[in-house]
């Protein structure tokens, strides 16, 4: 399944998450290579966009700002959208033991599209100590889906179906008006 209402029977097993899909003026979208790539992910695909869970009574909005922070070392943005609903995906077997104890079995995501406010010289992916990332790009959108491992694609794609337009349409508007 992967759109959730939140209501579903198992949601227990899923935990919360939130997304951070951060682009710039020409809409290109922030990645980070991942520091702790395990075995499953090896040669499989180690970008992602920013994410997390969500921590007790924090909401959110406050909880993308506040990863984002912690995994690109800025905060400097706005929110322009955001996905109507979750996403989910399950943790392949062989790394679900491991991960969080084997409390859950998988993710449950709310994914928000982010304007970047400030210059390339502000994403300081050390600023979080362990740093989530060894390395940062900005790119394509339509490139997000080849970069990610495998289990996570359907549900980029899917962001990339709902947050798209939204990104496109801020970059548009920047283009004519000149103001971001």
């Amino acid at each position: 399944m992967l759109h959730s209402t939140g209501a579903e029977p198992d949601n227990h097993f899923y935990r919360p998450n939130v997304g951070a899909m951060l682009f710039n003026r020409e809409g290109h979208v922030f990645v980070g290579l991942r520091n702790d790539v395990n075995d499953i992910e090896k040669d499989s695909g180690s970008w992602q966009m920013p994410q997390g869970g969500i921590d007790e009574g924090e909401d959110p909005r406050g909880a993308v700002l506040r990863e984002l922070k912690e995994e690109a070392g800025t905060d400097n943005a706005e929110i322009v959208a955001e996905t109507k609903g979750w996403f989910r995906y399950d943790i392949p077997s062989i790394v679900s033991g491991r991960l969080w104890h084997g409390k859950y079995k998988g993710q449950r995501q709310k994914w928000f599209a982010l304007r970047f406010l400030g210059s390339d010289a502000e994403i300081d992916i050390a600023a979080h100590d362990p740093p989530e990332f060894a390395a940062w790009k900005w790119v394509p959108l339509a490139d997000l889906p080849t970069l990610i491992i495998p289990f996570k694609r359907d549900v980029y794609r899917a962001v990339i179906e709902e947050l798209g337009p939204a990104v496109r349409e801020a970059v548009a508007r920047q283009r004519y008006t000149n103001a971001w």
